[in-house]
């Protein structure tokens, strides 16, 4: 989670890529899109989202305003004074985008996950109209991420957390802005929030953060299965605090234009320290590997020169 976004002009880097969090990445056509809370030169104050493409993962390029929080408007039905948009997550079907992203905080009303729909990838999005999942009972609504089946051309939200830890999972109507169902799963060892589901050589991935949100004990796990629900086995910490970065997480997978895999997170740019971390996170991507049965590899975080470009294996 994280407050706000700014949009930006064109930005060269590289690793960091630029200021942000939960960054849902995905490659359309020949560039890779980073849809951000938050972004470059961002204000934080968690108003709108955006997002921002590159081609060669050195040169980014703001592609405007996706949605705007005065543009949803069942968002003050609760009567809350405060209302935060963090952690956006987009899927394509239908020859339509769909945007899904938290309304935050969890108090003094609970959460809620809405879904907004557009033509093209950058928006603008319109929303649906209402909450697609209200957060309560121990259950905070955030974190959205939609991940259709290959196999099966199911589309499943998956979504939860944070101080509750509890991941849950609802199949999506074809029209990608109802509930089917929920499909009731067992809770992944290490889970804090940020699920991301991703299927490999028949293998399917869940992934996700564990730890606080701004400590150096955040971190990102896994576990594998035979389907998108489970069952789940726990196959360990992939994403770790080292000596010049501290909690690396809330990530997402996403294969590049050779076919390579990627992961793409926020971090923040420190030597270790307590909680909480100062400044600001920053969205980094560095290449994922994986052994001959199918397991992740532990991720090495790299600066500058050493990130990834689009064209390099």
């Amino acid at each position: 989670m994280l407050l706000g976004i700014a949009l930006a002009t064109t930005a060269v880097a590289r690793n960091p890529e630029f200021q942000g969090a939960d960054p849902h990445a995905v490659l359309i056509g020949d560039e890779l899109w980073v849809f951000p809370t938050g972004g470059p030169g961002g204000s934080w104050e968690a108003d709108r989202f955006g997002a921002f493409s590159s081609r060669d993962l050195k040169t980014w390029r703001s592609r405007g305003e996706a949605l705007r929080r005065d543009r949803i408007r069942w968002i003050g039905d609760d009567g809350a004074r405060d209302h935060f948009l963090w952690a956006p997550g987009v899927a394509r079907r239908n020859g339509k985008w769909y945007l899904y992203y938290s309304v935050g905080p969890q108090n003094p009303t609970p959460s809620r996950i809405g879904v907004a729909v557009a033509d093209r990838p950058q928006g603008p999005y319109r929303d649906s109209g209402r909450p697609l999942v209200t957060g309560g009972n121990g259950f905070e609504a955030i974190d959205p991420m939609v991940f259709v089946d290959p196999r099966t051309d199911k589309a499943y939200l998956y979504a939860g957390g944070s101080a509750g830890a509890t991941l849950r999972v609802w199949e999506l109507n074809p029209n990608m802005v109802g509930i089917a169902r929920e499909v009731k799963v067992d809770q992944p060892p290490m889970f804090t929030e940020g699920a991301f589901m991703h299927e490999r050589g028949g293998i399917y991935y869940l992934s996700y953060s564990h730890g606080r949100w701004n400590g150096p004990d955040y971190s990102a796990h896994y576990a594998t299965a035979p389907s998108p629900t489970g069952p789940w086995t726990y196959r360990g910490a992939i994403l770790t605090s080292d000596a010049r970065h501290q909690g690396p997480g809330h990530h997402s997978f996403v294969q590049d234009t050779a076919g390579d895999w990627l992961i793409v997170y926020h971090r923040w740019e420190s030597p270790p320290a307590d909680a909480p971390l100062k400044g600001e996170r920053q969205v980094a991507i560095d290449r994922v590997r994986y052994a001959a049965d199918g397991a992740i590899l532990p991720i090495v975080m790299t600066d500058g020169d050493a990130a990834p470009t689009m064209s390099s294996r």
